[in-house]
């Protein structure tokens, strides 16, 4: 299977804890994780930020103020996909913690759930739609070599 072309810019935003994010997104694996979940040619931004741009950015966007896990702004998907992936640090940390998953694992799932929504995935929408979207999730994290993020551990 050939991949698509992926540019991509990969920036961490003032983190107070920065290097274990650092460590569990070595640019190569980044834009590995998401050429797998790409549908089209890419121009993708991947920012990591802290609590505070996060909250900002869900607030100020979706009118939900508190900080997310990720965020996704599309811009085209069509000749070429073009996005911004913004993953907020703790609470990424947070929630691999508290599912005994690796941050990297964790970031890698968040990263192919990005950039599925990205190319116009939701699961917001319906029931089918978000089961689809779970179940190419889970197929390209499998191909990655990570185990299903939806089992209960």
């Amino acid at each position: 299977m050939a991949l698509n072309q992926l540019q991509l810019s990969l920036q961490f935003g003032k983190l107070a804890q920065a290097e274990p994010h650092r460590a569990a997104l070595p640019r190569a694996q980044v834009a590995r994780w998401i050429r797998h979940a790409l549908e089209a040619d890419a121009e993708i931004t991947v920012r990591i930020v802290d609590a505070e741009e996060g909250q900002t950015l869900n607030r100020d966007y979706r009118q939900k103020d508190y900080a997310t896990n990720v965020l996704t702004f599309d811009y085209t998907q069509e000749p070429v996909v073009t996005a911004d992936l913004v993953l907020c640090a703790p609470v990424v940390a947070k929630e691999a913690q508290d599912n005994g998953k690796t941050l990297q694992a964790h970031y890698a799932h968040l990263l192919v759930h990005g950039t599925l929504h990205a190319q116009g995935y939701d699961h917001e929408t319906s029931d089918e739609e978000a089961e689809a979207m779970e179940s190419r999730e889970i197929e390209i994290l499998a191909g990655l070599g990570f185990a299903n993020p939806y089992a209960e551990k």
